[in-house]
């Protein structure tokens, strides 16, 4: 198992994952993420914020980081942290636990980068993903609804939200 920087060549890959999480999302949830846009995934690998776990030469898992999230943390956003988005799973890997993995990778990068907290959202008020990311180790901080999401992907148009915060 690799952690590394997801390239240009992975973005069809990438784009399929999330295609095959969205279509699952509509099975069990109401909100569900968008058609996010290739210009978004092309800045987060130009800007080496988007990842994948590589097992066996296949690409397990992506997701995209960022050092800031103002919209969605507002105030707490001042926080020396890192933010977790939009993490797919290629199902040949589920149940391999490997949002673990990404927590365990996210201390150490988040460490070395200093900051002193990993950070994420899920969009409503979703029981069993608050469940799994508190056995992941995050703190659930309860639900924000949110403000002003000009310039977000659709999901969060009017969204309540659940954070998630992990200290480093």
């Amino acid at each position: 198992m690799k952690i590394q920087n997801s390239t240009r060549n992975d973005i069809e890959e990438i784009f399929r994952l999330y295609k095959i999480a969205t279509d699952f999302q509509k099975t069990k949830f109401i909100v569900h993420w968008p058609e996010f846009e290739r210009s978004l995934v092309e800045t987060e690998i130009a800007e080496n914020r988007q990842w994948k776990i590589v097992i066996n030469g296949q690409i397990a898992c992506v997701w995209a980081i960022t050092f800031s999230d103002p919209k969605i943390w507002e105030e707490r956003n001042n926080d020396p942290a890192v933010y977790i988005h939009r993490i797919a799973t290629n199902p040949d890997f589920r149940g391999q636990n490997l949002v673990q993995k990404i927590v365990e990778w996210s201390r150490q990068y988040a460490l070395a980068n200093h900051k002193k907290f990993i950070r994420l959202d899920t969009v409503g008020d979703n029981p069993g993903l608050i469940s799994y990311y508190t056995k992941c180790g995050f703190d659930f901080l309860g639900l924000s609804k949110l403000k002003n999401t000009e310039g977000l992907p659709a999901h969060y148009d009017n969204a309540t939200v659940s954070l998630f915060q992990l200290g480093v």
